[in-house]
């Protein structure tokens, strides 16, 4: 049973965008001789200059099967949901390809079952779940978080999930553990990313990402297991996937396998590739630059308008600092970044 709980951080799911206002939107900007101008990309990036506004015409292989809602009214009424279909088509997944579109292409015949997560390392109580256990297990609940991408572009999104601190507390966490490390399905047949070295953006595969404990066992950090009403497609990283909406995206690791429990700061990917660009904490905050791109604003893909994907302020992070800022009480956000 799918329960929608109500919090401040939640956004309004009622201003929904229709696909139907994106389309052909590339053939109108060109006739207008509009161009995008600053669109900022991560290391290796390929954002393409029209993807903000329009997808793949392609249809697309669409696995996915409904959960069930229980409907509620959300009262912080602030921004419009991204589309679905923008979501759908719009995509950071370097295992299938460095272009936005390339993970819906790709990864339509990606196959998630069998499934299973390991959580282990230090923990008094290692198991394994498999995928179907994940809804006998936890009560599955709506929350619309803001997706912020270090590439300066951002979306609202409708995730459906638990929170990590529901499995972690599962596994009793020892007292020597302190962060909380992550790793991406690694098979190079289904990921072609993961194959080529020049697909999958340079990255040494699979893809690990790493939180504090206590940003782990925060309330809003959560384990995602659908969107839209629906489980997630492989290109959004079925079948589960965490979501850190205080975060860069790229913290937010897809189609996990293995979570892990360590005294030590595990490694991450992207900072193991640039890290003076990605550092470990990732937070969204407007002050702090990337090397090659201002943080202080950000596209928002979604509004309902011929010309959407607004530039707008960036909030601190993300929007969440009254419920986040603690856990960083003392720290220096620049030389923590």
């Amino acid at each position: 049973m799918l329960i929608k709980k109500t919090s401040r951080w939640t956004l309004s799911e009622n201003e929904a965008t229709p696909e139907s206002v994106y389309r052909q939107r590339r053939d109108i900007l060109k006739k207008l001789g509009i161009t995008l101008v600053g669109m900022p990309i991560a290391a290796k990036a390929n954002a393409g200059l029209f993807d903000a506004f329009t997808g793949s015409k392609k249809e697309l292989k669409d696995a996915r099967r409904a959960l069930t809602t229980q409907t509620s009214q959300y009262s912080d009424k602030q921004l419009a949901l991204t589309p679905e279909s923008k979501i759908l088509q719009y995509n950071n997944f370097y295992e299938f390809g460095t272009d936005k579109s390339d993970p819906a292409a790709r990864a339509a015949n990606f196959t998630t079952n069998p499934w299973n997560i390991e959580v282990g390392g230090l923990v008094n109580k290692p198991l394994t779940l498999g995928y179907e256990d994940i809804f006998s297990s936890f009560s599955l609940e709506e929350r619309i978080y803001r997706l912020r991408c270090v590439e300066a572009w951002s979306m609202n999104i409708p995730w459906i999930g638990f929170p990590l601190a529901a499995l972690l507390k599962k596994a009793d966490p020892k007292n020597s553990a302190k962060y909380v490390a992550f790793e991406t399905l690694y098979d190079p047949e289904q990921m072609p990313g993961q194959a080529s070295r020049r697909l999958g953006g340079g990255i040494d595969y699979p893809y690990v990402e790493g939180l504090r404990l206590d940003e782990a066992m925060h309330p809003l950090t959560l384990l995602s297991v659908g969107l839209y009403g629906k489980t997630l497609a492989p290109q959004n990283g079925a079948p589960i996937r965490l979501v850190v909406p205080w975060k860069y995206g790229f913290k937010s690791i897809k189609s996990i396998v293995k979570i892990t429990l360590t005294d030590k700061q595990p490694p991450t990917t992207w900072n193991l590739l640039a890290p003076q660009e990605y550092g470990f904490y990732a937070n969204v905050n407007p002050t702090v630059d990337h090397p090659r791109w201002s943080q202080a604003s950000e596209r928002f893909i979604g509004e309902g308008s011929l010309f959407s994907s607004r530039r707008q302020p960036t909030k601190m992070f993300n929007g969440y600092a009254e419920e986040v800022a603690s856990l960083y009480k003392g720290m220096d956000l620049r030389k923590n970044y």
